[in-house]
């Protein structure tokens, strides 16, 4: 059984020698992420394939956040190829909810933190909590935390 880390290692490999730039360098970068991840802490250890989609995770949003800064900026060119860079991480990532999707979701904790006396904004700690395992990794917290606000009001 081949472990993510290893994939994104085959991919880095094939896309050198393709001499796909944007590609290899966009690997390059997230291995490293790994790797620091990997030697944080007390011990080195080997990330779990869960924990490696957290850094990947990590890693596209830095992209879009950098796009977002670099369009506001007038930057296009390097706001261009980091949308690139975060779609071909996003790319390994477990496929993300759709809004609608999402607000089901929200929607039935909503109900179940009502139904366990939560109430008003002071719920959204509770929804959150009942959520949050339910979309770990198929949607941003920042999505995830406005469709709750959005329903409790």
């Amino acid at each position: 059984m081949t472990t993510l880390k290893a994939k994104l290692r085959e991919d880095l490999t094939d896309s050198i020698k393709a001499r796909d730039e944007l590609r290899s360098s966009t690997l390059r970068l997230t291995l490293t992420a790994i790797t620091k991840e990997e030697v944080a802490g007390k011990e080195a250890r080997e990330l779990s394939d869960d924990e490696v989609l957290k850094v990947i995770a990590k890693e596209a949003k830095k992209r879009r956040e950098a796009a977002e800064a670099f369009a506001q900026g007038g930057r296009t060119e390097q706001a261009a190829r980091e949308v690139a860079e975060g779609e071909l991480l996003d790319a390994y990532l477990p496929k993300q909810l759709s809004d609608d999707e999402l607000t089901a979701i929200v929607a039935s904790a909503v109900e179940e933190a009502r139904a366990a006396g939560a109430e008003g904004p002071r719920a959204m700690g509770a929804v959150m909590k009942i959520v949050n395992p339910k979309v770990a990794g198929l949607a941003e917290g920042g999505r995830v935390a406005a469709t709750v606000k959005k329903l409790l009001s």
